[in-house]
């Protein structure tokens, strides 16, 4: 659910609407998919402005567009600063937000976001923050730890996890994300631990949400992101849960009601079957979209 390529890249270009000559933003640089398709066809001046936390995956994407480095501008930011870009004074024609993580990061960051891999366990987006997921497990009460997994991984085995690590904690700190992995496959049946998803899936999920905040980012961005476009603009959106998909979804119909946005998509598109079968990842991933009005410019 997480790990995947550049997910719905022809639909989030379409959408978007991107024009030779207009300059967007890109939430979420990552790998570069998305960030590459707007340069290619927002040029000969077209700027893109890209947020991203990650050193690593900065350098390697900036390293990979190259050939655009006087029409890219990468921020190290988190999105839900998006309103800071005001400051460059810059006319924007739209906003792309893909929630997934790169496989860069996954890969390659030694942070512990993936439960195929055995390493130290901190899901920080970026090391200069202060709560990492070693904290969460090895800190918060058993009725803590079973609300956030319940509620941020939508787990339904979320209290036999959270006993097990609160027993499991008392003999020796959970350090790794094998340690985590190790423990999550003893707290849940049999059948759960061969199902079509990996058993610690929606646990990994629930302790990344936390640590970086992600929902709350998310919300205070998108409330940012019309107030910086102008009319016409669009807003476009790639998530991948029910949580995310949830608070794009009530956002932008709350735009509509105000008379700020209209909803372009009134399902989200989803990807191909072709697409899925290439990349299982995009099986998730829901893309959804508004147009900002002119009534959104006072």
């Amino acid at each position: 659910m997480i790990l995947h390529k550049s997910v719905l890249l022809q639909e989030a270009i379409f959408y978007l609407d991107v024009k030779p000559n207009h300059n967007y933003i890109d939430a979420t640089l990552g790998g570069g998919g998305h960030t590459e398709a707007m340069l290619e066809q927002n040029g000969p001046r077209g700027k893109v402005v890209a947020f991203e936390l990650d050193d690593r995956t900065m350098r390697n994407t900036r390293a990979k567009l190259a050939r655009f480095s006087s029409r890219l501008i990468i921020m190290r930011q988190n999105f839900r600063n998006i309103a800071m870009i005001s400051r460059l004074r810059i006319p924007f024609s739209g906003i792309l937000y893909d929630l997934g993580l790169s496989t860069d990061l996954i890969k390659k960051s030694g942070r512990g976001f993936s439960f195929l891999q055995n390493e130290p366990l901190d899901m920080r987006f970026s090391v200069s923050q202060r709560l990492d997921a070693r904290q969460i497990v090895n800190s918060y009460s058993q009725t803590d730890l079973a609300k956030v997994i319940r509620e941020y991984g939508e787990e339904r085995f979320a209290l036999s996890i959270a006993r097990h690590i609160c027993e499991t904690r008392k003999r020796k700190p959970i350090l790794t994300s094998g340690d985590l992995v190790e423990v999550i496959e003893k707290a849940v049946p049999g059948r759960y631990r061969h199902g079509r998803i990996h058993c610690a899936t929606r646990t990994f999920q629930a302790l990344r949400i936390v640590v970086n905040d992600e929902l709350e980012g998310l919300k205070k961005s998108l409330l940012s992101a019309v107030d910086i476009l102008g009319p016409d603009s669009r807003v476009v959106v790639i998530s991948f849960h029910s949580l995310e998909d949830r608070i794009v979804k009530h956002y932008f119909r709350q735009l509509k009601i105000e008379g700020r946005a209209e909803i372009l998509t009134k399902k989200p598109i989803t990807a191909s079957k072709e697409e899925c079968e290439k990349n299982p990842n995009a099986r998730s991933a829901k893309l959804r979209a508004i147009q900002c009005l002119p009534s959104i410019k006072t």
